[in-house]
């Protein structure tokens, strides 16, 4: 299926829309709502995009995880909260709770073949997933002194 720019703004949306519910539900600051929504969509953006292109499950979520990690960071020096709380509510579109689901009704069932394919695609999504905030995270220590100067002297001149 080719993407269209409405199916991806609609795709966009919903990512911000779950990962605003989601901070609601989780109870996370409301000065972080609006920057985790934004983080979230944009990173099922990404997740929708690459999956068009890419034949498995790693890449869409290794760069959708970068993008989290690195959009969350920024957001979280300019609304001055911890990045943790940022990444809670964006990370619900990628958890990969159906395969898991899934891989565990197979297994009861006693349908191991499928159990185990399914257990090992969502231990490959959550090492992407961990993947992807590690490469973000080594990528926000060199620059977020950066950042930080750039946000805070944006402040300091509108006062």
């Amino acid at each position: 299926m080719k993407m269209n720019l409405v199916n991806l703004f609609i795709e966009v949306a919903f990512g911000f829309l779950s990962s605003v519910g989601f901070g609601i539900i989780t109870n996370v600051p409301r000065r972080t709502l609006m920057a985790s929504g934004v983080t979230g969509g944009l990173a099922w953006g990404v997740y929708v995009l690459v999956d068009q292109v890419a034949g498995n499950v790693i890449l869409p979520n290794l760069l959708a995880a970068l993008t989290i990690g690195v959009l969350a960071n920024v957001a979280a020096i300019a609304v001055r909260a911890p990045v943790n709380v940022m990444y809670v509510p964006c990370l619900v579109s990628l958890v990969p709770g159906a395969i898991i689901y899934m891989s565990m009704k197979n297994f009861t069932l006693g349908h191991d073949a499928s159990a185990q394919q399914g257990l090992i695609k969502t231990l490959t999504v959550a090492f992407a997933l961990a993947i992807g905030f590690v490469l973000a995270e080594a990528l926000m220590n060199q620059v977020r002194p950066w950042i930080q100067r750039l946000l805070h002297r944006e402040v300091s001149q509108r006062r």
